[in-house]
């Protein structure tokens, strides 16, 4: 009893120290070299380095046209007087009338109307009047002539243009000689009558297979008041496919027909059809364009070129271009009084085969300067002259030389800034070699110069002037040929704004005062001018 007594009492001492274990305070102390630390933000890097250049120079391709149009030997119009009538600022939709008077006897008057919204309808009518009786006996003429212009978007991408108007032009045949010679009145007095149509349609913008088209055709009725009668009719049917931004097709058929009812003759048909297919290759410093024109003149066939180049620098301030071209000139009653109001009507009406061979350099040496010259050499059949009457001198014959050859130079230049100055120039030299049934070249110039310069001074006040210079042409005498002087016309024009829609104008032409010769036994009319008032309607609707 005693030993397990003893052996209980031995277990509770022992739990009572365990328990008194368990409860006692415990201290931890822990040692480490850590020291916590916020990671580094990411920040934006400004040293970039540059990306890789692109070597690869673009392609651009432009299609800009051509604002130098020569149409060899297109000849203009010189009438008895000396003198170019216009606007110092050509006008667009506004309705004007404009009124002068000046020496010789000189009432002036022009007229211009505009209608329509100006976004897919438009029509311009326009009207002008003037007349004028010289120094000399018999020496005055009149010229009237209206015209309207308009044009209608029926759709997006589609316009239709046309035209019609109509003139009256008459001369008296005062270049005889003697003077005392008495005349019958229909065998001086002339009176040209053309009415005229034109009816276009062209798509504006490419259709989405690359196609361009520009169909047109125009009429001309044509009369002198003496039974002299001609109906001409031209038609142009171009259309081009566009391949990329290099390639382009051209296919084009173009006629004329003219019926020309000759006093007392029989009727004269004259008509000519051609045929052109062409390869355009263009890229940023050529242009190629090779072809022919398959032509039937009065059912005779001839084949002609249809081949040019133009080589450019990169900036465009040389181009040289070279090409052969043929193509066909219509010769009408209403052409030739275009060139020479003074002439008996013709008894005859052909057509004229022209080949040019040429080259020549233009460009642009700063933004303001541009030039153009051009030499050719070109081969002309049927090729109109204009022969005097060796008797009297009072009218002139036309004839023509069968195959001509001329040697041509034209050299332009132009300055401009803006609207507010231009100045261009123009030189034209010809040499007519190659003459089998004519002696010279009657009533052709060798030699003509123009310059034109436009400046507007102040904001209301402009000022133009032309100077007209030339070679005179060879004509007949009894004993042979004689060559006319050459001379020079000067003229200029004012026109500034008093109040509101009023504007005065003046036009002061041959201010040399030089009484020259264009056809023998005809002088032009000496100093003249012109002034008056100009009358604004309506303002343009913007």
């Amino acid at each position: 009893m005693r030993s397990t007594f003893l052996f209980l009492a031995g277990l509770v001492a022992s739990g009572s120290v365990m328990a008194q274990d368990t409860i006692r305070k415990r201290d931890v102390i822990v040692t480490s070299a850590f020291k916590p630390v916020l990671k580094d933000a990411a920040k934006i890097n400004f040293n970039a380095s540059p990306a890789t250049a692109d070597t690869n120079r673009p392609r651009l391709q432009y299609a800009i046209p051509n604002q130098n149009l020569n149409f060899a030997f297109q000849p203009g119009s010189l009438r008895p007087v000396a003198m170019n009538i216009d606007s110092v600022i050509k006008w667009d939709n506004w309705n004007y009338a404009k009124l002068g008077y000046g020496n010789f006897n000189t009432p002036y008057f022009e007229t211009g109307l505009s209608m329509g919204n100006g976004q897919n309808a438009g029509l311009n009518i326009y009207g002008r009047h003037i007349s004028s009786k010289g120094k000399i006996e018999n020496q005055k003429f009149s010229n009237t002539d209206i015209e309207m212009n308009g044009y209608v978007q029926p759709g997006h991408n589609l316009e239709f243009t046309g035209r019609f108007g109509g003139s009256v032009d008459r001369y008296n045949r005062y270049g005889f000689e003697p003077k005392s010679l008495d005349f019958p009145d229909d065998s001086i007095r002339v009176q040209y009558q053309n009415f005229s149509t034109r009816i276009g349609l062209h798509n504006i913008n490419q259709t989405p297979y690359g196609l361009s088209y520009a169909p047109e055709f125009e009429l001309n009725v044509f009369s002198d008041k003496l039974s002299n009668r001609e109906t001409n009719a031209y038609f142009n049917l171009p259309l081009r496919k566009t391949f990329g931004n290099q390639f382009e097709v051209n296919v084009a058929l173009e006629g004329n027909v003219t019926r020309y009812s000759p006093k007392s003759l029989e009727t004269i048909k004259n008509s000519y059809f051609s045929f052109a297919p062409s390869l355009l290759v263009k890229t940023s410093s050529i242009v190629l364009n090779g072809g022919i024109k398959p032509t039937w003149d009065n059912n005779e066939f001839k084949l002609l070129p249809n081949i040019s180049a133009e080589i450019s620098t990169p900036n465009k301030e040389v181009t040289i271009q070279v090409g052969w071209l043929g193509y066909m000139r219509s010769n009408t009653f209403r052409s030739f009084t275009d060139y020479n109001p003074w002439i008996w009507a013709p008894g005859f009406s052909n057509n004229s085969r022209v080949k040019e061979i040429f080259g020549g350099i233009k460009g642009s040496l700063t933004d303001h300067f541009t030039y153009n010259l051009k030499l050719g050499l070109n081969s002309i059949t049927n090729l109109p002259l204009y022969v005097n009457d060796t008797v009297t001198g009072r009218a002139f014959t036309v004839v023509t030389e069968p195959d001509a050859k001329v040697i041509n130079f034209t050299g332009e230049l132009g300055y401009t800034v803006g609207e507010k100055f231009s100045l261009t120039s123009k030189l034209q030299l010809n040499k007519y070699t190659n003459l089998d049934v004519n002696e010279k070249a009657w009533g052709l110039l060798p030699f003509e110069f123009t310059t034109a310069m436009r400046l507007q001074l102040l904001k209301d006040l402009y000022l133009k002037t032309d100077l007209y210079a030339f070679d005179g042409s060879w004509y007949m005498v009894k004993d042979g040929s004689k060559r006319l002087q050459g001379s020079m016309d000067l003229s200029a024009g004012l026109e500034f704004a008093i109040v509101k829609n009023v504007k005065l104008w003046a036009q002061f032409n041959n201010i040399l005062n030089r009484e020259y010769q264009r056809w023998p036994q005809y002088p032009v009319y000496g100093f003249n001018f012109l002034g008056g008032v100009v009358f604004s309607f309506a303002k343009p609707n913007n």
